[in-house]
């Protein structure tokens, strides 16, 4: 849960950085690529992300602005383009608009009380757990594997 703007404002900037370089490692050949037959692909992952960002805000009284399509994007670069403007987006909002006062405020998330700070640590999560899914998806597909948390085993050789 965050309470200081500036708190959410670092995890944020953090978390999208390593989100955009996952995004950005998937390849158009690869979008397809699932753990087995019939689970959520690299693509579909990746698309989620992107628009959840829009879900969150929205609980929170922001929206951002809207897609053309809610289809997923038949290229790579697509996706990451449009949640690298979504991450920009929040990043300016969280700037200019939100304050400690903000993300102490509880708002209703599905018929509970939830503060501001709670739903954007939330869409962190979120977003991380996702990550971490594509992850491995990129390493399954032979795709470079960026270091999000700390280096990769391929980064720690080099």
């Amino acid at each position: 849960m965050y309470r200081v703007k500036e708190d959410f404002i670092t995890d944020w900037q953090r978390s999208s950085e390593g989100t955009t370089a996952v995004l950005r490692a998937m390849s158009d050949d690869k979008l397809g690529q699932s753990i087995v037959e019939g689970h959520n692909s690299l693509g579909w992952l990746g698309w989620h992300l992107t628009t959840a960002l829009s879900y969150f805000m929205g609980q929170i009284g922001h929206k951002l602005p809207a897609l053309k399509s809610m289809q997923q994007p038949q290229t790579a670069s697509e996706i990451a383009d449009q949640y690298e403007l979504y991450a920009a987006h929040i990043l300016e909002l969280a700037g200019q608009e939100f304050s400690d006062t903000f993300l102490t405020t509880e708002v209703n998330m599905h018929g509970a009380l939830t503060t501001n700070g709670q739903v954007l640590r939330m869409m962190i999560d979120h977003q991380t757990h996702h990550r971490g899914q594509m992850t491995v998806l990129l390493r399954q597909a032979g795709l470079p594997v960026p270091g999000v948390m700390g280096p990769t085993k391929e980064e720690a050789k080099a």
